[in-house]
């Protein structure tokens, strides 16, 4: 069967599922060129497939399954390039670790993806299953769909004086099921913890299309497993997340934010005081002095602290900042309300690129006193060229790189400087042939086995996301 009937019968096969109105060729809120980042070169989206209930999801997958055919789980898009290329020579244990080519301008090709023959790759979008649920105003808990978008729930919230903790990136245009899969929580994590902390429930397809569900109402876990957990972060490699219920939070009634900036050890201690103090931060973000010239909050090393309370309390604790700040010969700019809002919007836009650029964005761990360092390690290797921020409290951060010409060994190295201080580098977005030069992941753990072990009892044939998952999972 030559290519063009393969894919109308599988247009035809999953018509009969979700209508011809769930089916299609191509996807009108997608860039082409965000779908092209996203897959290995020589790959083809056969079909996209956009089911309207968990229940045409769960056929959808089931029919998948049977088939044999490969999926691609997303909500909007917005994060899809995030993490290994998907499709050839990506299944598990094919990917190797560190650099695999020192050139960029190569065609790389696994050695078997010369001889496999494999089958169809299909885009799954939940971005139609949008739906509120429940919003149990005084118990601060909120259900919804896993295709609705982080604004739109937060303006729903926001009308009941409540707000969800969490600082994706791309708010406009994330969804709640891509957050959770990506485990992208941002800033706010210095207070509110992650992702997972705030989960109360989730509800997900499994690979062979059976539908399950897991904190809430449910007593026990399946199979001793803690679901919600295991399902954040997992790249849609584990399941397909259809419904979450999350923990909100009060609106408060103040918010201030104070930029400290000065030499990189006064930064330093300035950040160990204020961690071990009794104040309470929202966010708490390491800021490399490329970030805070180019946002116009100084000309060194920032530190970008946020408070969040009444405003008695709000303007203590900043005063008590601005003292910490003076005591170390340290300048210091603060923001309020609208400014303080738009402050943290900037510094959101200026370290997400948008998913069709040509720059590398990474996520980082780092031990938190060992930040400072990397930042002199960065602006040895790329000067101006980078820019990180790191949250203070727990090391986790971001790093992008407008270097077109940055060569993977590079790279490595600042890979080689987290890991050896208790933290890890992950490619998140990067060009084509970049990918294919590194190990996108540098998973340097012992848990690799445990991974291929569940991924291999929840999706044993290996068709949800292959390849985009440490190590080729």
């Amino acid at each position: 069967m030559d290519g063009g009937s393969r894919q109308q019968k599988i247009l035809q096969t999953l018509e009969r599922v979700v209508g011809a109105s769930g089916v299609c060729s191509e996807a009108e809120f997608l860039q082409p060129e965000v779908l092209q980042a996203a897959i290995a070169p020589g790959e083809n989206i056969a079909a996209i497939v956009s089911p309207a209930t968990p229940e045409e999801l769960a056929n959808v997958v089931t029919t998948t399954h049977h088939h044999g055919w490969r999926l691609i789980p997303c909500g909007s898009g917005s994060k899809l390039n995030w993490g290994g290329l998907v499709g050839k020579g990506s299944g598990i244990g094919d990917q190797g670790s560190g650099i695999r080519d020192q050139g960029l301008g190569l065609e790389i090709q696994n050695p078997k993806s010369k001889t496999q023959n494999p089958s169809p790759l299909l885009l799954l979008t939940t971005h139609r299953l949008n739906r509120l649920i429940e919003h149990a105003v005084g118990d601060l808990t909120v259900t919804v769909e896993a295709g609705m978008k982080f604004a739109e729930l937060q303006g729903v919230l926001a009308k009941a004086g409540q707000f969800l903790a969490i600082d994706p990136a791309y708010p406009d245009q994330a969804t709640i099921g891509g957050i959770v899969a990506t485990a992208d929580t941002g800033s706010l994590r210095q207070r509110y913890q992650s992702v997972r902390d705030m989960l109360l429930g989730i509800s997900f397809v499994r690979a062979d299309g059976e539908l399950a569900k897991a904190g809430g109402r449910v007593v026990k876990n399946v199979a001793g497993y803690d679901l919600m957990k295991l399902l954040t972060g997992s790249y849609g490699t584990l399941g397909i997340i259809t419904q979450v219920t999350f923990r909100v939070y009060p609106l408060p009634e103040a918010s201030q934010t104070i930029v400290l900036s000065g030499l990189e050890d006064s930064i330093a201690r300035a950040t160990k005081t204020l961690l071990s103090s009794a104040l309470t931060p929202a966010s708490a973000d390491l800021l490399s002095v490329p970030v805070v010239q180019d946002l116009g909050w100084g000309t060194r090393t920032g530190l970008a602290v946020q408070f969040q309370s009444i405003e008695l309390s709000v303007k203590e604790q900043i005063n008590r900042v601005k003292e910490i700040g003076q005591a170390l010969g340290l300048s210091h700019v603060t923001f309020a309300e609208a400014e303080d809002r738009l402050l943290w919007q900037r510094l959101r836009e200026q370290m997400t690129i948008a998913p069709q650029n040509t720059a590398i964005t990474c996520k980082i761990g780092i031990r938190p006193s060992a930040a400072i360092g990397l930042f002199q390690q960065l602006d040895q290797l790329f000067q101006s060229s980078s820019f990180c921020q790191i949250h203070a409290g727990s090391g986790l951060g971001r790093l992008l790189l407008k270097d077109v010409t940055l060569q993977p060994t590079t790279l490595m190295k600042i890979r080689t400087y987290c890991q050896t201080n208790g933290g890890f580098l992950t490619v998140l977005q990067a060009p084509t042939a970049f990918k294919q030069a590194v190990e996108v992941w540098g998973y340097a753990g012992n848990a690799l086995e445990v991974m291929q072990k569940i991924k291999h009892q929840f999706d044993p044939q290996n068709l949800l996301n292959p390849g985009r998952f440490v190590n080729g999972i």
